[in-house]
């Protein structure tokens, strides 16, 4: 369930004393549009579960898995009768590796870990998930550290199998896959540190090597997201740091941020966020 929610924001209530919040869930109950800073990993153990997320509807079924990504805006609903897992830990102090930033960049705003999609560590993943329930339930001595370490195993198999999947996409390019791989993990973390300033397709092409056609399709297929559209998802997410700080003007956020007017700032946020910068701040100081 949603303890805390104003507006579009959901304050993740982490059990006391930890960083994490895990549900084993069977409540008939639906929750409206909402998002929040914990990155939250869903995976139903009986029946089906409804997502959409960021506008596209989710099925998921028993033992499918979805990784929503911090700031992704999410409606779930609920069947009559099933249950499932409902974890959301806190990975921000994860995420001063490097490699847990870039693959939580890469799978934003959401992914579906499948038997099919994923079928080399879909098992693994779901065990995983189901360890983390137990160990959660449990609640023995360093029950956290154990958690962590399980959730750190979770995401390096996914991450395994990303960069042997997306390396591979391209069968004519299977040789290079891995160092197509560091190229665009490279890229993306440019992309993350410089995205407030004037990035262009063709300069960003031109300094991966790669000609414009064949960059924006291989970033596509890396990153799910046209160019254009992950750049602004980056400069939004910058965006919110800076709207949490209340003697920042939304004028000055705008201009810090990347965006040439006020007016494209307010559009893209609330495409990308479902309420203006204003609401925003606005929200986030209530729930404090």
């Amino acid at each position: 369930m949603i303890e805390t929610l104003n507006g579009l924001v959901e304050t993740v209530n982490f059990k006391q004393s930890t960083s994490i919040k895990l549900y084993d869930n069977d409540k008939y109950e639906d929750y409206p549009p909402h998002w929040h800073a914990a990155i939250e990993i869903i995976m139903p153990t009986m029946n089906q579960y409804y997502i959409n997320c960021a506008g596209d509807d989710v099925v998921l079924r028993e033992g499918d898995i979805i990784i929503i990504c911090p700031g992704c805006i999410h409606t779930i609903k609920a069947p009559e009768v099933g249950k499932r897992i409902i974890f959301q830990p806190d990975t921000t102090e994860l995420r001063f590796m490097s490699e847990v930033e870039s693959l939580i960049n890469i799978m934003s705003p959401y992914i579906v870990v499948t038997s099919e999609a994923y079928p080399e560590v879909h098992s693994h993943a779901r065990s995983l998930l189901l360890e983390i329930n137990d160990i959660y339930k449990k609640n023995g001595p360093f029950s956290e550290v154990d958690i962590f370490c399980k959730l750190l195993e979770f995401l390096s198999c996914i991450g395994k199998n990303y960069v042997s999947t997306r390396g591979n996409m391209d069968s004519s390019e299977h040789t290079r896959g891995d160092e197509y791989f560091e190229k665009f993990i490279e890229i993306c973390d440019y992309l993350q540190e410089h995205c407030s300033e004037d990035l262009s397709l063709d300069e960003i092409a031109d300094m991966s090597g790669f000609s414009k056609f064949y960059f924006s399709r291989r970033f596509k297929q890396f990153t799910n997201v046209s160019f254009y559209k992950y750049v602004n998802q980056k400069r939004i997410a910058k965006a919110e740091t800076f709207l949490m700080d209340p003697r920042n003007s939304v004028t000055d956020v705008a201009l810090n941020c990347g965006f040439p007017s006020l007016s494209s700032f307010i559009r893209m946020f609330k495409l990308i966020k479902g309420c203006t910068p204003t609401e925003f701040r606005n929200m986030y100081w209530c729930s404090r």
